[in-house]
């Protein structure tokens, strides 16, 4: 949609709340005001004063966006803020055909309200309060986040979490994931309007709120996603990985402990009979030159071939080990379900949170 017809629609939505509320008479909101509210200020998008139940007559301001991603209502709430200048009686509202969890909060912060056109709302004044939250989306983006952690993409990802605070040049960035420039670009625009990043000059970036985005990657992720293969041996845990550990070492092989067997460096406390592990190749190799046999059942090896060789950025060394990133552990940990949250909230808390 255009952005007069976003209007029309928000328009229509605000008088459809407000008076199905019963908070706000239809008779008390009056027509709206089309030309600059002050002088010097630009003209908003939707001007409406209204008579409350105490009979204060209150201005409505609203700032309308095409887009409800958290780089689009900074800017309408700093819009908002301008217009305003600290007068009384006088409230901001953003609106725009969907608005984000995210969003949302970004409003609250700013004391602005929000509607969009699934019904969500945020108005809270001169004892009117009205919050309707939860409504699915009815526009949904072809642009999804998604994107952002498809197989090459999430390279980015991972060296932006693995390095907070660090400041970047997309060159650089490209070179560090080993991917093009252009998709590095794509992904810092992404990561932009979902209020991630932010500039630090005309030309480098940094990742602003990590938690965040690692949230949203584990709702993205499954550590299932990548390819596996079970295996049974005679030999005990610690024999296993020193074993697994000695052959890719000689060999050049690409490996890394996970899951239980990453987590017991990080969280001593965590007990497992199973061994996990990415190879990047040869599998078939080292289980036969350790002797392990394939099975359907009753393994205590998995042997994990990687989507992407992005798992291997950032590999820790515990003894002789090597260990994925405290990143890649944290998403394996969150979908592993024996006792993987508690393993994934102690790294958090220990590893994750002390870098942020």
């Amino acid at each position: 949609m255009e952005e007069k017809e976003i209007i029309v629609k928000i328009e229509e939505a605000f008088r459809d709340i407000v008076t199905k509320t019963g908070l706000i008479s239809p008779g008390a909101i009056s027509e709206r005001i089309r030309e600059p509210l002050f002088s010097g200020s630009k003209e908003s998008d939707l001007v409406y004063v209204i008579k409350t139940q105490g009979e204060d007559k209150y201005t409505l301001i609203f700032e309308i966006k095409t887009i409800g991603l958290p780089k689009y209502v900074r800017m309408a709430a700093n819009q908002l803020q301008e217009i305003i200048g600290g007068r009384d009686k006088i409230y901001g509202i953003f609106g725009s055909p969907y608005i984000s969890e995210e969003s949302e909060k970004i409003c609250e912060l700013n004391n602005i309200g929000y509607i969009d056109l699934a019904g969500n709302c945020l108005l809270s004044f001169n004892g009117v309060y009205i919050n309707i939250k939860g409504n699915p989306n009815p526009y949904p983006e072809n642009r999804s986040i998604k994107s952002i952690f498809s197989k090459k993409s999430s390279r980015i990802v991972r060296i932006l979490l693995d390095n907070p605070g660090r400041k970047w040049y997309v060159k650089d960035l490209s070179r560090e994931a080993e991917v093009s420039i252009g998709l590095v670009s794509k992904v810092k625009k992404r990561l932009e309007e979902y209020n991630y990043i932010e500039k630090s000059d005309i030309q480098k970036f940094y990742l602003s709120n990590p938690e965040s985005l690692l949230d949203r990657w584990v709702k993205n992720y499954s550590y299932k996603k990548n390819n596996s293969v079970d295996y049974y041996s005679l030999d005990d845990i610690d024999t296993i990985e020193n074993n697994l550990a000695n052959f890719c070492d000689s060999n050049d092989i690409r490996y890394a402990l996970t899951l239980t067997s990453g987590a017991s460096r990080i969280a001593p406390f965590l007990r497992y009979n199973k061994v996990f592990a990415y190879a990047e190749d040869s599998i078939e190799s080292i289980a036969n030159n350790l002797r392990w046999k394939k099975v359907s059942t009753g393994a205590n090896i998995s042997i994990l071939s990687p989507y992407d060789s992005g798992i291997f950025y950032g590999l820790q060394d515990f003894n002789g080990l090597k260990v994925v990133s405290n990143i890649q552990l944290y998403l394996d940990l969150k979908d592993y379900k024996q006792r993987g949250e508690e393993a994934a909230e102690f790294l958090k808390e220990k590893r994750l949170e002390t870098k942020w």
